[in-house]
């Protein structure tokens, strides 16, 4: 996993057989359904259940937050998904914009998208989309977006600086993201780093939260706040993986935090530079 292609591929090839299987199947790998967690990406997910709109079929237990609660959507407007997996953020989305709202969800792994226009077509949806593309280079044109959500997924892009500038091209000028992400304090153990299953886990790809504020506010946004942050804790049991117990026993007392942080930023009404009106 060294190589920005082989960084991808590994997260494609994760993420097609996620979708290849139930979010039950997910879940027997969690901390929380009283086995040994196998896998880390299924430790950070928040409960969408009581969310309007939610569909228990596009949700596959992922994420680590809920951008959608925080977004400020309101009746029709334009709504991008980044890494929107099956749609479960989407057709919350979707309930929140109405009929006369548009969203449009972006996956670059095919076994998704394929399961979000699924799930869209059970629903009846015509204003919900799935697009195959890459966040570093949005399949959409700018200033087209008054929203743009994403849960847990521009940890997994190597290029997140490239990532916010792409987001601020295909915003409105005025509008805002909400997005939720893995972020650091302190530095992970090599093995970790090196794991590409800690990549596709959404761990080792994650910045320093202090860093990954400053490229936010570096590509030009706006009104930055953090409006939700929680801890989480990798089980010992998938720590071991990597880890021997002397290993560990450094990462414990060195501290370091693992968050999931959800974020918004607005770009500027008045933005007309090369950067934000392509």
């Amino acid at each position: 996993m060294e190589t920005t292609e082989n960084i991808k591929q590994v997260v494609k090839e994760k993420y097609s057989e996620i979708a290849n299987q139930s979010k039950e199947t997910n879940e027997t790998s969690c901390c929380g359904s009283g086995c040994c967690s196998n896998e880390v990406y299924t430790i950070m997910s928040d409960d969408y259940t009581n969310l309007e709109g939610y569909n228990p079929d596009a949700d596959m237990g992922l994420g680590c937050g809920l951008p959608t609660q925080f977004a400020h959507m309101k009746k029709g407007d334009t709504i991008v998904d980044l890494g929107s997996g099956a749609g479960n953020d989407c057709f919350i989305a979707r309930n929140a914009v109405g009929p006369e709202g548009k969203v449009i969800g972006i996956d670059m792994t095919e076994a998704m998208i394929a399961k979000a226009r699924i799930n869209a077509d059970k629903l009846g949806l015509n204003n919900v989309e799935f697009r195959l593309g890459e966040i570093e280079d949005m399949p959409m044109a700018a200033n087209k977006a008054d929203v743009v959500v994403s849960n847990c997924v521009l940890n997994l892009v190597p290029d997140k600086r490239k990532a916010f500038e792409e987001i601020k091209r295909v915003l409105k000028p005025g509008g805002h993201f909400s997005i939720s992400d893995v972020v650091l304090k302190g530095e992970l153990p090599e093995n970790i780093k090196k794991a590409s299953e800690m990549y596709a886990g959404c761990v080792a790809g994650a910045l320093q939260k202090e860093e990954y504020m400053n490229i936010i506010h570096e590509t030009g946004f706006t009104g930055v706040k953090i409006q939700k942050e929680k801890p989480i804790v990798i089980p010992d049991d998938i720590l071991d993986k990597y880890l021997n117990a002397q290993e560990l026993k450094i990462y414990k007392e060195k501290g370091t935090g693992i968050f999931s942080i959800t974020v918004f930023a607005e770009k500027s009404k008045d933005c007309c530079d090369t950067n934000c009106c392509k």
